[in-house]
């Protein structure tokens, strides 16, 4: 796909979905159950400045409102409609300053939603609407604010002349409505392949300008630049370490010169209309990997690329990551690495000095992603329609002073998001090269 031609328009998933995607959830609540999920509140980066707004993904999943100050009730067997959001009026004011808002009839009529009320109204209006309910499916812990009015509601009910029917359970929300997001319709892959191709672009544009002597925070600008000019933002703060800065698993200074020998690490991912992409590569600035990087590089690549072919409907998620130990063990033990050999290496777990993390997580509206990775004790089974990345690594610090000195220092990492097919999978990214002779050719041609 070509991220250049991506229209958000075109993308964009249509109310029906968000309306099938409330039934199913109220269809596994119950008919006495109520359901109530809050929106983010905006979040102060300091002072009187806030940060960019970004919905909270389960609002979102379930609305697609792009606005604060709102509240989703979702009320089965409601004679009124059973979808009910409280959010701003409009308010010309307030729009003055801040931007027209959606409103409660625009929610009614383009945002899908059964019906609407202002949210200054909220207090009055949904106590009466959960009372005789049995159950409260809510994210109870997660906003101390909501919680508070939440809880306010509940003694409002209790108060009533005679006693109200106060639910008698309260049950987090996350049990049912995170095994639905696991599971991309046709529209939310569609979304992810687009923030994919934008993140691909993006790693192509840092790699044409990292050379030895730029420094991390101006790739960071070109791949921040390059996200922005395709109508994305980035899913995270990205990951530019160069040379053992890479052997940080979270590195996020951003800051230090690229240095002539060294390699660079880029992890980083697009965010469109709320789903995220998450890309990894490891590349030389100065256009050619030394004797040991390449040698480490090949070893994570084999891992990566065995690990991608265990992503298949009915294999366990760890199958993946159990795939790329053996092969990193083999590898580690057959360049002097480890002692031993690679049975013995992923038996007592020497193999973690090097590679101490998983290999992948669940991606979508989140870049780690909500959904279980274990039932019953057992690692899940994949099924088509989840997404996954698949990020093997070798990272050998600076200080290990066990190893051989040319090794010390590099950290590498090879990431791609795939996604689970009836037939086996797709690698959303795999327009973004990884074959080291590849990148050496993309770099000579700069």
């Amino acid at each position: 796909m070509n991220a250049s031609a991506t229209s958000l328009a075109g993308l964009a998933i249509a109310p029906e979905e968000f309306v099938r995607r409330r039934r199913q959830l109220m269809r596994m609540a119950g008919h006495d159950a109520v359901l109530l999920v809050a929106a983010a509140p905006e979040r102060m980066r300091n002072a009187d400045a806030a940060w960019p707004y970004r919905q909270n993904s389960d609002f979102q999943y379930l609305a697609g409102f792009p606005e604060p100050d709102a509240v989703l009730a979702l009320l089965p067997g409601r004679a009124h409609g059973e979808a009910v959001l409280f959010c701003r009026e409009r308010d010309p004011e307030h729009e003055r300053w801040h931007g027209q808002s959606v409103g409660t009839e625009r929610a009614v009529s383009a945002w899908g939603m059964d019906d609407a009320f202002p949210i200054d109204d909220i207090d009055d209006i949904l106590p009466g609407m959960i009372e005789g309910r049995a159950r409260v499916y809510c994210h109870f812990g997660h906003e101390p604010a909501f919680d508070a009015q939440l809880l306010g509601w509940m003694r409002r009910l209790r108060q009533l002349r005679g006693g109200g029917v106060v639910p008698k359970e309260f049950v987090a929300l996350g049990h049912l409505l995170h095994d639905l997001r696991l599971f991309k319709s046709r529209a939310e892959l569609k979304l992810m392949r687009a923030s994919a191709a934008i993140a691909v672009e993006a790693q192509l544009a840092a790699l044409r300008l990292a050379r030895p002597g730029r420094h991390e925070y101006e790739v960071e600008a070109e791949l921040l630049g390059t996200m922005r000019r395709h109508g994305a933002v980035p899913a995270f703060a990205p990951t530019v370490a160069g040379g053992a800065n890479a052997c940080v698993m979270h590195y996020q200074g951003n800051r230090a010169p690229l240095r002539e020998g060294e390699l660079l690490l880029i992890d980083a991912g697009a965010e469109l209309d709320c789903y995220a992409s998450d890309i990894s590569r490891t590349f030389p600035p100065n256009g050619r990997y030394s004797r040991e990087q390449r040698a480490l590089y090949e070893v994570v690549l084999a891992a990566q690329l065995a690990a991608i072919d265990q992503v298949r409907p009915g294999l366990p998620f760890n199958a993946s990551h159990d795939a790329a130990v053996r092969v990193l063990s083999e590898g580690l033990c057959a360049l002097g690495l480890l002692d031993g050999g690679a049975d013995e290496a992923i038996a007592s777990g020497s193999y973690r000095r090097f590679f101490a993390a998983k290999t992948g997580h669940w991606l979508g509206l989140d870049v780690h992603d909500v959904g279980d990775y274990r039932i019953d004790g057992e690692s899940r089974l994949l099924e088509p329609g989840m997404v996954l990345t698949v990020e093997p690594g070798l990272y050998i610090a600076a200080d290990d002073r066990t190893v051989a000195e040319h090794w010390r220092g590099i950290g590498i990492r090879i990431e791609d998001d795939v996604a689970v097919t009836r037939e086996g999978h797709e690698v959303l990214t795999e327009a973004m090269p990884k074959d080291a002779d590849q990148i050496e050719a993309l770099l000579a041609g700069r």
